[in-house]
């Protein structure tokens, strides 16, 4: 009975020296996993490109005044440049992750013109042509999106007459003139597939301040322009 005694304390004894060495825990499995977390690819928009657009101009403003021989003047009224128009470009894009930004050269043109006859005289501005060097800086907003602003240098090419012997004075000027401006506008961008896109752009144009004067020394104060909606197709070379 007493050998029986003193075996249990001594196997105790035993299983502790055993495990002398340190206690190793249990191995739990918690069964969670981290997240991965996937970044949205970047579009390849750097590169050289060429396309059309088709706008509609809207908006401008041309008060009409004549100047004439003698102390005469007054505004006998307002031409509003609006009408379709139509263009080429070619531009080249750099690429800074998700910035873009680029020149692009564009030539447009179409009938944006207006005209009137009122209190004995007869005014038109038309807007024949429009040769732009545009910068345009964008941000992928999302995979394939681009938005971008616009600012830019143009010269616009005008015909323009003002005749008539209204309460003004007489004036008998038909003219054509260049004048350069600026162009400032947005516009946004998105892939059709890797080398083909369509675009949506306002842009407001002007082009200040020109002194037109008829063969008799009567004057009047050309000022066009106009706001431009436009869409348009880019190809990718």
């Amino acid at each position: 009975m007493r050998a029986a005694y003193l075996t249990a304390p001594l196997a105790v004894l035993g299983a502790f020296a055993a495990n002398a060495g340190g206690y190793t825990p249990p191995v739990v499995e918690t069964g969670v996993v981290a997240p991965v977390v996937e970044t949205a690819p970047v579009g390849d928009w750097a590169g050289g490109y060429a396309g059309l657009t088709l706008g509609y101009a809207f908006g401008g403003e041309d008060d009409v005044g004549v100047n004439s021989v003698g102390g005469l003047g007054g505004t006998p009224d307002e031409l509003k440049l609006n009408g379709v128009n139509g263009g080429v470009h070619v531009g080249y894009r750099w690429q800074r992750d998700r910035w873009v930004f680029g020149p692009e050269l564009g030539y447009e043109g179409g009938s944006v013109e207006d005209s009137f006859s009122t209190d004995g005289y007869d005014a038109e501005s038309k807007v024949k042509n429009v040769l732009a060097l545009r910068m345009k800086t964008g941000y992928e907003v999302s995979p394939g999106m681009l938005v971008y602003g616009i600012a830019g240098v143009a010269r616009a090419k005008v015909d323009y007459s003002v005749e008539g012997t209204g309460g003004a004075g007489a004036i008998d000027l038909n003219d054509s003139y260049s004048k350069t401006g600026y162009i400032v506008g947005l516009g946004a961008e998105k892939k059709l597939n890797d080398r083909m896109s369509v675009t949506g752009e306002y842009e407001f144009a002007n082009f200040g301040k020109e002194t037109l004067e008829d063969g008799l020394g009567a004057s009047t104060n050309a000022t066009a322009k106009f706001h431009n909606v436009k869409l348009g197709l880019n190809f990718k070379f």
